[in-house]
């Protein structure tokens, strides 16, 4: 999930243009999570299919994670205000989390299930169905999954990476399903329906985990990935009149990127003319992070002063 955001990497796009992209994948997540749950539910009273059951639950746990995920890019993408000033972003992760609980609560439900059929096997009926509903369920998922991916790079939105990560997952889920139809049907193994349905279960555990780790990372604010900070380091460093910097601090949060650094630079260098290089300096970075506040110190060099980090 802390995928590198470096300039070799499609374009940032700007706050505005992002905001659209966000806005449209999480309108294409529910609407295609509902669609699914409508003909899962039908495949599944006429099959009596327990790993079907299990998709079924997962497209309900997909709506909600996924209207969560729309409410929260929502609140995501408003402006910075007088109560936080740092702007909203981290309602992405606070939606990641979320989701995250959705699926271990999904996965808990299944297991369940899936131990009571175990026990108790049943004949599975109407397979071509199944077979049908799950193919469909394949390939719209594949196209929203392509489509969030796309958003994700462009954007760098963790409640897009983190609903493209669960989908993915569902698509894995989908093939299963079609294997253990086929295993219970047409070779009679009665206990391949449960078993399945219990692998996919600790699938989805696993995750969940992932997810709620990436967004446990940015309320934590973890650093920006090494590639990304050599990135920065060498942009500042860029500047002839530059001569060295440190304590170079980096974070995101939803869609923003906060970078903090200090300048060393000649001590003879009038205020004006630090204060020039520094808007120099930010200006470059800028441009490789366009929504990015910089944020810089101008230290002359050869002062000794505590530093919390070397960079």
């Amino acid at each position: 999930m802390n995928d590198s955001i470096t300039p070799s990497s499609p374009k940032q796009l700007d706050r505005e243009a992002a905001g659209r992209l966000m806005r449209l994948a999480t309108y294409a997540a529910v609407g295609m999570a509902t669609t699914l749950i409508v003909v899962k539910f039908a495949a599944w009273l006429m099959t009596d299919s327990v790993s079907l059951l299990s998709t079924l639950i997962d497209s309900f746990l997909d709506v909600a994670a996924s209207t969560v995920n729309l409410l929260a890019v929502r609140h995501a993408l408003e402006p910075a205000d007088e109560e936080h000033r740092f702007g909203h972003g981290k309602a992405e992760s606070l939606a990641g989390l979320a989701q995250a609980a959705f699926i271990s609560g999904s996965a808990v439900f299944l297991l369940l299930q899936a131990g009571e059929r175990l026990f108790n096997p049943s004949d599975i009926t109407n397979t071509n169905i199944g077979y049908a509903v799950m193919a469909f369920s394949i390939v719209a998922t594949i196209a929203l999954v392509v489509f969030q991916k796309y958003v994700a790079k462009r954007t760098q939105s963790l409640a897009i990476s983190a609903d493209s990560a669960h989908y993915t997952m569902d698509i894995l889920v989908n093939i299963a399903v079609i294997v253990s139809l086929f295993l219970a049907s047409e070779l009679g193994w009665q206990l391949a329906d449960p078993l399945f349905a219990i692998a996919i279960a600790f699938y989805i555990l696993h995750g969940a985990y992932e997810i709620g780790a990436a967004a446990y990372d940015v309320l934590m604010d973890r650093e920006l990935p090494d590639e990304d900070r050599a990135n920065i380091h060498n942009l500042a460093r860029a500047h002839p009149q530059v001569i060295s910097l440190h304590d170079l601090r980096t974070r995101q949060s939803g869609p923003d990127v906060f970078i903090q650094m200090h300048l060393e630079m000649n001590g003879e260098l009038s205020l004006l003319e630090a204060h020039s290089i520094a808007e120099a300096v930010m200006d470059t970075v800028q441009e490789a992070y366009p929504r990015a506040e910089v944020l810089i110190h101008q230290d002359p060099t050869g002062i000794e002063e505590p530093r919390a980090f070397e960079d």
